[in-house]
């Protein structure tokens, strides 16, 4: 699958595209990403941070720990597996 297939699919198969950090890949074909998102605060209206982990599938288990990875919702892989990996944007130095 090419990086701008997920892009042009029509609007009801649109799948969500989420970018983050791996912060683990010690399973076979699996690694956790960490997404930050920035919210504003509904009282001080100052941005905060938040962040999620996500568990995705690693075809090629190509991922280590630090790359900046794009991950897409998918149907469930294992019990707790329901996104995979679209392309590795960043490696780690």
């Amino acid at each position: 699958m090419a990086a701008t297939d997920y892009n042009e699919a029509p609007a009801r198969n649109r799948r969500k595209v989420m970018q983050g950090r791996v912060v683990s890949d010690a399973n076979a074909k699996s690694i956790i990403v960490e997404v930050v998102r920035r919210k504003r605060h509904p009282l001080f209206k100052k941005m905060v941070k938040r962040s999620k982990r996500f568990m995705a599938h690693d075809e090629k288990d190509e991922c280590r720990v630090g790359d900046t990875v794009r991950i897409m919702e998918t149907r469930p892989q294992s019990k707790r597996k329901r996104w995979r990996l679209i392309e590795i944007v960043e490696r780690a130095e």
